[in-house]
């Protein structure tokens, strides 16, 4: 007998390297820019490369919930507490742990919010709910600190045992600098008070956290990847140094902390994001003196890249960002309701909400390897990137004074603010592109449900009572046990707070959007949407390349594009814009029918009555030939959509443009 070869079949081939990768690359590209075909950047300019070897001795970055599923959240956001119980009690029985009490006033809340002014009526808004069998979090919000005297008082009416309970007060004072500009008080009271919070909390029982870093009116308002995390540092630094300063040991100070962070559909950012969070944080606690332990982090799907028109991709999104969060080691996720920037969603919203989770969860199984990415060189390399930029920024800020300074100044809001108008001009020159918005739009989409519930009067803080509040948090929780509302326990503060201008909460999709709404109010004023008359020449082999191209970037305008079957003629093409009744013609086809048809076709249209001649595609060397035959402008990829797509509007009579 023989030895039996034992050679794997990977052994049978030479092992490429980087280099015949690269020669390869080169020889397909065919002089092609290697860094502008193959290399993406993020935001913040970094690199995203084809490929990537192994990274090596990679250790897993490991979150609370590793070896566990992350747990799925559901945001109780209803006015009337009744509904409020009623959508609570259905996500639970199918597939929710963690219920999100969203308190009216927060940016979050969209103008809704539970509307929970005592004890009674938070009580109500969870009738039938265990706490002690499920997580629940305080979304951060305006009197957060009253929200948690709240849970605290319903937790010693309900007779809980307090460290039995997994329970998240979300106190932000930060938050109120972001979405109204104004601390009510210097940050050495706010801290004082928050600091008296957290350690009441923790005497009583509660295992917390107490501290809520949220991040998510920075993402709103177009932060990038790394001035987010800049920002969720610089958070945590700083009420770090308020508990410490107020007798808090380092060590119980950070287990007092935990971060909400957006998420959006970039998976590669988004997963690289909360690693990289991770990392840093870690830093942070080691820094500090302190032991550093995996810290509670909640992903929410973005806000920002939701959108109104064609909501239905948003489950696309949605789905995606999931996918990232989990993979990304997030220990708490809530998706928004894909029906969210329409109004408060409904039942079904919310089903297709918690089920793109459990989907991920039981059928996937995204959860039973902790870190799955560790040792990926592509999401190493991303996250020590945007580690090392993160870093920076938060410097930036902490040579500014801290994030209160920071946004005192406007210095963040700056940065924030550069960061969205890039972006922005990317949208609407559509190479961000927006599905079912700006590329692929449905002009006569069927509208979805949401219920029919009005948004409550903006509201912040409660309306205080004349006088002092309450002298400690522990008085407070008393007054809030023995039948006082909100507004019994709040008190007026007088001089010394903080301002700053407010972080913009701003979606991508608005730019178009706004366009759409414009071309519905004429459809219901005219009786017709603006109509532009596509001049398709020639065979359709020849024109369907770019007649389809305009006809979609033309919805995305609300406009009609109106087309016919290929003219043969420059005569044909004049009478079907007189025939359609088009005030603006599109000449659309091929170079080489151009070359042929589109001086004679121009000039046709010009006679016919047309306000304005365009033509699909670049001019070249025709450009001067065309504009003497009457061509007013051509339509290319690149181009500033939402500028031209406006200027089209008015041109068209829409009134609102």
């Amino acid at each position: 007998m023989t030895q039996a070869d034992t050679t794997t079949f990977t052994e049978a081939f030479e092992k490429p390297t980087e280099a015949d990768w690269h020669a390869l690359v080169e020889k397909a590209l065919k002089g092609g820019d290697f860094e502008k075909r193959l290399v993406s950047k993020t935001a913040d300019g970094l690199w995203i490369e084809p490929l990537y070897p192994r990274r090596e001795g990679a250790s897993p970055i490991v979150s609370q919930m590793s070896g566990k599923p992350w747990r799925v959240s559901a945001r109780v956001d209803h006015p009337d507490s009744a509904t409020a119980c009623e959508q609570a009690l259905n996500d639970l029985t199918n597939g929710v742990d963690t219920l999100t009490l969203v308190f009216p006033g927060g940016k979050s809340s969209r103008g809704f919010g539970v509307g929970c002014d005592t004890v009674d009526e938070l009580d109500a808004a969870l009738k039938g709910v265990d706490l002690s069998m499920i997580r629940l979090r305080l979304d951060p919000a305006p009197a957060a600190r009253i929200h948690a005297a709240m849970v605290a008082a319903l937790v010693a009416k309900r007779g809980y045992e307090p460290k039995a309970l997994d329970i998240e007060f979300g106190m932000n004072p930060i938050g109120s600098l972001t979405t109204s500009g104004l601390l009510p008080a210097p940050w050495t009271y706010m801290a004082e008070k928050l600091s008296e919070a957290a350690v009441d909390l923790k005497s009583r029982g509660f295992v917390g956290p107490f501290v809520t870093c949220d991040t998510r009116a920075y993402h709103e308002a177009g932060a990038s990847e790394a001035q987010e995390l800049a920002a969720a540092l610089a958070m945590g630094v700083c009420y770090l140094r308020a508990l410490t300063n107020n007798g808090v040991a380092v060590d119980d100070a950070c287990q007092m902390l935990a971060f909400t962070i957006a998420v959006d559909a970039d998976q590669f950012a988004g997963i690289a994001k909360l690693r990289a969070l991770r990392r840093l944080w870690a830093r942070v606690e080691e820094a500090s003196g302190a032991t550093p332990k995996p810290v509670r982090i909640n992903a929410e799907t973005a806000w920002r890249m939701m959108s109104a028109r064609d909501p239905w991709v948003n489950m696309l999104r949605t789905t995606m960002a999931t996918f990232a969060a989990g993979i990304g080691g997030a220990d708490t996720c809530t998706v928004l309701p894909y029906t969210s920037p329409l109004g408060l969603p409904d039942g079904f919203a919310r089903r297709i909400a918690r089920n793109q989770q459990t989907v991920l969860i039981e059928e996937s199984n995204l959860w039973r390897v902790a870190d799955p990415v560790s040792g990926a060189g592509g999401y190493e390399a991303l996250t020590d990137q945007l580690c090392e930029a993160a870093w920076l920024a938060f410097q930036d800020i902490e040579r500014e004074g801290g994030i209160i300074d920071s946004l005192a100044a406007g210095a963040t809001q700056k940065r924030i603010a550069e960061t969205h108008a890039k972006r922005a001009v990317d949208v609407a020159k559509r190479k961000a592109a927006l599905t079912g918005t700006s590329e692929f739009p449905m002009l006569d989409e069927a509208p979805v449900d949401v219920l029919d519930v009005s948004k409550l009067p903006k509201r912040g803080a409660p309306s205080a009572k004349s006088g002092p509040p309450p002298e400690t948090f522990a008085d407070m929780v008393d007054a809030l046990s023995n039948g006082a509302a909100r507004g019994d326990v709040t008190g007026t503060i007088s001089g010394g707070g903080v301002k700053a201008d407010i972080l913009p909460s701003l979606r991508l999709s608005e730019a178009f959007e706004a366009l759409r709404d414009a071309s519905d109010i004429h459809l219901t004023v005219t009786g017709s949407r603006p109509t532009v008359f596509l001049a398709c020449l020639g065979p359709i082999a020849q024109h369907t390349a770019r007649s389809t191209w305009i006809r979609n970037l033309m919805a995305a305008g609300g406009i009609e594009a109106e087309q016919q079957a290929g003219f043969e003629t420059a005569q044909a093409a004049a009478d079907g814009l007189t025939a359609s009744g088009a005030m603006i013609a599109c000449i659309c086809s091929s170079d080489t029918i151009y070359s042929d048809m589109a001086v004679d076709a121009a000039k046709a249209l010009k006679a016919a009555g047309a306000a304005k001649v365009l033509v699909a595609g670049r001019p070249g060397d025709a450009e001067t030939d065309l504009t003497a035959a009457g061509v007013d402008g051509f339509v290319f990829a690149g181009q500033d959509m939402v500028a031209l797509l406006t200027s089209l509007q008015k041109d068209l009579g829409v009134a609102s443009a």
